[in-house]
């Protein structure tokens, strides 16, 4: 039942996804990113305001997986700050390639329902790839 109920979370957010725009203004930094396993590609938008990410989009075409994490990325960073950002893309990811979370106490919102992505090793990228470009994106803040 609880794996039916993530299945529509992620199909909600390939079908409806939030965030899914050009972001402008100051301080808007962007980066382009292809998943180097399958082609989907991203472009994420990211405002920043000292350490905080006050806005955050993306426009891209992929997989459901891999949209959908896009989606619940930028709805989980919103008004966060890096040092929260980092600890929860570290969570993330060990869910995605471990099936578990590292904290159970840290909250990754809709993004826990690609909790069973962990078992298809050959999507691991499509769920990361949002994060993969955030990576990219500030390491060149």
């Amino acid at each position: 039942m609880l794996q039916d109920l993530y299945k529509k979370i992620v199909i909600e957010h390939a079908k409806s996804k939030r965030n899914y725009r050009k972001l402008e203004g100051d301080n808007v930094r962007k980066v382009h990113y292809k998943n180097p396993t399958c082609g989907d590609v991203i472009t994420l938008y990211l405002q920043l305001e000292g350490e905080k990410a006050v806005d955050i989009s993306f426009e891209g075409e992929g997989c459901s997986i891999s949209m959908a994490s896009s989606s619940m990325m930028t709805e989980l960073l919103k008004n966060k700050e890096l040092e929260e950002i980092s600890t929860l893309r570290n969570e993330f990811e060990h869910l995605i390639r471990k099936g578990v979370q590292l904290n159970e106490d840290i909250d990754l919102e809709d993004a826990l329902s690609l909790q069973g992505v962990h078992r298809l090793r050959a999507r691991h990228n499509c769920a990361l790839m949002a994060w993969q470009a955030l990576d990219k994106l500030l390491a060149g803040k």
